[in-house]
């Protein structure tokens, strides 16, 4: 029987991952992505914002799932083809944020799953939401 990228995943399967987010992670990301909104930096601004103090980039708190997604489920060698995801809540430094993922689809003509994602703050609010739509290539063929 040939195994593929993608025989362990099953409908309901779960995964998560947890980090705590730093005021270092705002800097980090401005560098990458040029985010210099004033409500990452700007205490007086965003004080003044809906948030009421400083927040992190939607890009810091996203990046957890791409943790789960390639370490944990489906794995190593997954990339994401499709997400959409809801911001519905702040975080700020110094939270802990958990992304955790479902599978909700497993196709088997092709190594595409389907996931339910959400990100949850140590507070248990969650702060995103939504779905997205996996590729998991072998990395053994690429080794050959």
């Amino acid at each position: 029987m040939t195994t593929t990228a993608h025989s362990h995943l099953y409908v309901g399967k779960t995964a998560q991952l947890s980090r705590t987010v730093s005021s270092d992670d705002i800097s980090l990301f401005t560098d990458i992505s040029g985010d210099r909104n004033p409500i990452h930096y700007d205490p007086a601004a965003a004080k003044a914002s809906r948030f009421g103090e400083i927040v992190v980039q939607g890009g810091v708190t996203s990046a957890i799932l791409n943790a789960v997604v390639a370490e944990e489920l489906p794995g190593p060698g997954t990339v994401f083809l499709n997400v959409n995801w809801d911001f519905v809540a702040p975080v700020r430094p110094g939270d802990v944020i958990t992304g955790i993922v479902e599978v909700t689809e497993v196709r088997t003509d092709k190594p595409i799953t389907k996931i339910k994602t959400k990100v949850v703050r140590g507070d248990g609010i969650v702060v995103l939401e939504g779905t997205a739509v996996c590729y998991t290539m072998s990395l053994d063929a690429e080794k050959g």
